[in-house]
């Protein structure tokens, strides 16, 4: 009987006991084929040089007993390797929990692929080994503001009040410094707390952080969206009326909404900001702009709550046109570019943070490639 074949993708760049378990057990299910991401595709997603560079880790994937064979995938972005599997034709597509996604399944059944994901038992009482928490030095969250972003400078709701709505994003996904996800506020929550968040008062921890990010004498305040988004679990939103803290903040931590919201927020990566750029050297601040603003995000928090995808991405994307028309620098040509080439699956898109490079995030039911796909850190006891 002809045996199956098992294709497996991924970085292996930190090879260790876990990577060799996942092999093995792959292998259970037939010959395994492994595609390796390439160094540039590595650096784009991850902002960072790989330790052992794509000749070293082919080798030694190549030399564990379980592999059939290996080769470094032509691609680029999360799924890279959409012409080998084509040419491969296998019969399964074997991923462990940290790269299950959406987008892989719904790729699989486009291509008639089962799709497996691994129980990562570790081999004969080894410690359980993934890169991930080899590499991780915290489980602190990342934010994403969903719309309304800038509202929470008082420069600008000054103008006109209104609310920035955010999510809580479990780190499942190294995301890149200078991309808009607040890495640099969650790099002073490591600071204060180490490897997670205390248990206390969201609100609490959450001026705790903004105080420590933005000490007396600071030139340019981070906006508390950012604390309040990493702090707070779930979906929230904030009200601002020209002062750095908001004047009330509501919670949403209903499963349904939640998912749902997963299921349709797709994060494409684009190249980090440029070390000098600036936002606020071009800007169009004024009642009439914040109002739009302000106006957008209300009716993308009620979109959501109606889960009505195609008005959810209308006001998303209302709220993102707003704040390029408050602080134009947000675009470049390669937000133009990517936009166009992903815009006809999408419902709505806007960029993460300040703009000028980071993710792109898009709305929408379907399949779209090289999209990263997140989960929202829910409330304790809630999960």
């Amino acid at each position: 009987m002809k045996r199956k074949k098992v294709f497996v993708s991924g970085c292996y760049d930190l090879l260790h006991s876990g990577h060799v378990a996942f092999f093995e057990e792959a292998s259970t299910h037939g010959d395994l084929y492994v595609g390796l991401g390439s160094d540039r595709t590595i650096f784009s997603l991850k902002n960072r040089k790989t330790i052992n560079n794509d000749r070293e880790r082919l080798y030694m994937v190549k030399s564990i007993k379980f592999v059939k064979d290996a080769w470094i995938n032509k691609g680029s972005g999360i799924i890279d390797y959409l012409d080998e599997i084509k040419e491969l034709k296998p019969d399964i597509l074997f991923v462990n929990e940290d790269g299950d996604s959406r987008a892989k399944k719904d790729l699989c059944k486009q291509l008639g692929i089962d799709y497996v994901v691994s129980k990562r038992i570790p081999k004969d009482n080894l410690p359980s080994r993934s890169t991930t928490n080899l590499r991780s030095k915290s489980i602190i969250p990342y934010r994403l503001d969903l719309a309304g972003g800038w509202l929470d400078q008082p420069y600008v709701s000054k103008h006109y009040p209104g609310p920035v709505i955010t999510i809580s994003i479990e780190p499942t996904y190294d995301f890149s410094d200078r991309s808009g996800m607040s890495s640099s506020t969650r790099k002073k929550a490591v600071e204060i707390w180490g490897y997670s968040l205390p248990v206390d008062d969201p609100e609490k921890l959450a001026k705790v952080l903004f105080s420590f990010e933005n000490p007396p004498g600071k030139k340019e305040i981070s906006g508390s969206q950012d604390s309040i988004g990493i702090v707070f679990p779930g979906l929230n939103i904030m009200y601002y009326d020209g002062e750095y803290w908001p004047n009330k903040i509501e919670s949403c931590h209903e499963e349904d909404i939640l998912f749902w919201l997963e299921e349709r927020l797709h994060f494409v990566p684009l190249n980090p900001r440029a070390s000098g750029y600036d936002v606020l050297a071009n800007t169009n601040i004024n009642t009439e702009n914040a109002k739009a603003l302000a106006d957008a995000t209300f009716s993308t928090w009620e979109a959501i709550f109606r889960k009505d995808v195609t008005e959810f991405g209308r006001q998303f994307r209302a709220s993102f046109e707003a704040q390029v028309t408050l602080f134009p620098n947000m675009m470049n040509e390669e937000v133009l570019n990517t936009i166009e080439l992903h815009r006809h699956k999408a419902t709505g898109w806007k960029l993460s943070g300040a703009g000028g490079g980071g993710y792109l995030v898009f709305i929408s039911e379907e399949f779209i490639p090289e999209a990263i796909k997140i989960k929202i850190r829910r409330k304790a006891g809630t999960d």
